[in-house]
This record gives C-alpha cells, structure tokens and sequence, in this order.
C-alpha cells in the first residue's frame, strides 16, 4: 500500500539528478519520506506530462498518481545512470497512454486546468500561459507530448526520444515543427 505523502521542503538548490536519484534509492528501501521528498520535486512535471497525454485533469491526476504508486513498487528495479526524471517520466507517460488505451476517449483540456496546474509554481508567467494555451489549440497531442517532455520536464531531446520510442531526428524535427506553430499562433493571436 502506498503511504500517506506528507508535506516537505523543497530539493535543495542544485539537487537535480543525484537528489532524485537518492530519492529514489530511499524508496527502494522503503522510506516513505523519501517518497514524499520525490513527489514534491517531481509532481508538477508528472502530472504535466499525464495532462498532456490524457487531456482530461482527473484522468491526468489518477495517472500520475498510478505512477508514484509504480514508482513505490519498482525503485529497487532503478538503476542510477544520472537520469532520474527520464525514467519517472517513462513511467508516468506509460500510465497515461495505459489509461488512455482502457478508456479509449481523450478529452479537451481547459485552459482552466492547464492555468491550475501551472499557477502553483513561480516560475509560469502569464505569457507562459499564453503560450499554453496556444499549445492546445495548434499543436498535435505528438507535437505537445515533445514539448512537455522538454520544456516542462526539463528532458534533454536524446531522452525525449528514448522515452516516446521515436527517433532523434523526429523528435528535433516536431519541436521545431511544434516551436515554429507555436510562434506562428502567437503572431496570429497579436494581429
């Protein structure tokens, strides 16, 4: 059973991959703080990646949730290559497009959801916003899925590929293909 996840500070400045990767190693020996301490450096990018797959704020937090609960039963499996998020993020995308396989419906994500979502962390600005909501209405759910993993997940495009089973070239291709519709959207939007 997954434990309670309680309230903790924040990874300390610079933790990055070896914080998570410590988190995750305290997982794998069954500490719930360690699960906790993992949930609040990576729950905004998790549920991120699952809303921009599933489209629908409930289903996107039940996945993500699916995910910290794989998470909790396979740490031990994690081996540290000094990429922590890529394999959270594996996970998480795996439990999104399993749920979107047993529902077999996607729905319209809300702006309100995305700004929800969003509005917790200080660093989103209202134009990051505006960008969001350009994403929804221009971008394929393949072209929005690449950009997640890179702007919100903070993924590399070698890992972005790694993780969606597409080639490199692909990946470069959509984000800039995803980059230059975004752009053309927002110069629409200024007109």
């Amino acid at each position: 059973m997954l434990p309670m996840l309680m309230s903790v500070p924040a990874p300390p400045s610079g933790g990055g991959a070896e914080y998570l990767e410590n988190c995750i190693a305290g997982v794998a020996r069954g500490e719930s703080e360690a699960l906790a301490r993992l949930y609040e450096s990576t729950r905004a990018a998790m549920y991120g990646l699952a809303l921009s797959v599933l489209r629908n704020a409930e289903d996107a937090e039940d996945a993500a949730q699916d995910a910290y609960i794989q998470v909790w039963l396979c740490a031990g499996q994690y081996r540290p290559q000094g990429k922590p998020m890529a394999w959270l993020m594996t996970i998480v995308r795996n439990q999104a497009l399993m749920r979107l396989r047993e529902r077999s419906r996607s729905v319209p994500l809300s702006d309100e959801d995305w700004q929800e979502q969003l509005a917790e962390s200080p660093s989103v600005t209202q134009e990051d916003l505006l960008t969001l909501r350009a994403l929804l209405d221009s971008l394929t759910d393949e072209e929005r899925q690449i950009v997640t993993l890179h702007a919100l997940a903070g993924l590399k495009h070698r890992e972005t590929a790694q993780i969606m089973d597409l080639a490199l070239p692909t990946v470069l291709s959509k984000y800039h293909r995803a980059i230059k519709k975004l752009a053309h959207s927002l110069e629409e939007d200024e007109s």
